[in-house]
């Protein structure tokens, strides 16, 4: 017998997965690793953005169109990758700030001063 949810009109398409969705998960797996180095921050931008239209298109879509998995995997790599190019950049302003305050405690006196 053949359940109900299971019937399709014959003109109805088949369900294909998203082609953004590859791409996104590759441009935040790309951000992910690279995201130390603050290159990652310009794929993890562009993956984003780019997951933004697939969400417009699945929705529009009435649920022919899959991938949503693989959307939100890549827009959790390409958020872990911003965070990783914003760690890096506190990172170096820190060392950037007490590198240039000198070495602390020591007094720049004149030989043979105590």
């Amino acid at each position: 017998m053949v359940q109900p949810e299971t019937l399709r009109h014959p003109l109805d398409p088949d369900p294909v997965r998203s082609t953004k969705a590859g791409a996104i998960f590759g441009l935040g797996l790309l951000a992910a690793v690279t995201g130390v180095v603050v290159g990652g921050v310009v794929p993890a931008t562009v993956a984003l953005v780019l997951a933004r239209q697939a969400r417009r298109e699945a929705y529009a879509s009435g649920g022919y169109l899959t991938g949503s998995l693989w959307v939100r995997r890549g827009e959790r790599l390409a958020w872990i990758g911003i965070m990783l190019g914003l760690t890096t950049v506190v990172i170096a302003v820190v060392v950037g700030i007490l590198k240039s305050a000198g070495p602390a405690g020591v007094a720049d006196f004149g030989p043979g001063v105590d």
